[in-house]
């Protein structure tokens, strides 16, 4: 009889942890635990830039996260890859109205992505950002 209520005290004592192991995670995950925060924080994007770092007319390649923003008319930004369609090459630089390879000269339409010069086919591929304010953001 003893080994049964040593069996029993322990089978309880457990289950009470167990009972309150899952509410404290409840209680943290209702309240706005901060992986919740960090959660929502992370769904509104990567700040890359300020919308006046970024010319009318041009644009600015952001290597690290492998995206060329644009502003081909005043308040209006476009983002593409940087990735060169041709050969994968990262894209060089933004000027006279096109986003340029230095690998085998191809250039892209700031407007759209679309190919200005060959030897590349295919348009870049579009990149999301939001603009919040001054602020750009990739999502």
């Amino acid at each position: 009889m003893t080994h049964g209520t040593t069996r029993r005290t322990v089978l309880a004592t457990g289950a009470a942890a167990l009972v309150a192991g899952c509410s404290k995670s409840g209680d943290n995950n209702e309240t706005g635990s901060p992986a919740t925060a960090s959660a929502s924080a992370a769904s509104i994007g990567k700040e890359l830039a300020k919308t006046s770092d970024i010319p009318v007319g041009g644009g600015k390649i952001f290597p690290a996260d492998k995206v060329v923003v644009t502003q081909p008319k005043k308040d209006e930004f476009k983002a593409f890859s940087n990735i060169c369609t041709h050969r994968q090459c990262p894209l060089a630089n933004v000027s006279g109205g096109t986003i340029n390879c230095n690998c085998h000269g191809s250039k892209f339409h700031i407007t759209d992505g679309s190919v200005a010069h060959p030897p590349a086919t295919k348009p870049l591929p579009k990149k999301k950002i939001t603009v919040e304010g001054a602020t750009i953001r990739l999502v």
